[in-house]
């Protein structure tokens, strides 16, 4: 079994939730929220490795949305932000910047 937690930054804001929260489909919403439920299991589905430790979990529904998260250690899982396709690179940037800085606190 994971553990599913948020990363916060310094300030406390939750780049995930914020993400999340933006999204105006409840059908979307509701699939990403079921996909990172399942992460807990250790069904992570559709996902690729990025890179410098982070990780990408597919989610085919609109847009094409992104999940952006780490393992650290053998059973957390770090969410760190989210997207869709058309701002990938620029996600996985600040990703790996997220992580970065968690791993430096």
């Amino acid at each position: 079994m994971n553990t599913i937690k948020h990363y916060l930054t310094s300030d406390n804001r939750d780049l995930y939730m914020e993400f999340l929260k933006g999204i105006r489909d409840p059908i979307a919403k509701s699939k990403i929220s079921s996909r990172v439920n399942r992460m807990a299991t250790g069904n992570f589905g559709d996902h690729k490795p990025c890179r410098e430790g982070v990780w990408e979990l597919r989610i085919d529904q609109g847009p094409g949305y992104r999940v952006y998260y780490s393992l650290v250690g053998r059973e957390v899982v770090l969410l760190l932000v989210g997207g869709d396709k058309r701002a990938q690179d620029a996600d996985i940037d600040q990703a790996i910047e997220c992580l970065k800085d968690y791993l430096k606190r």
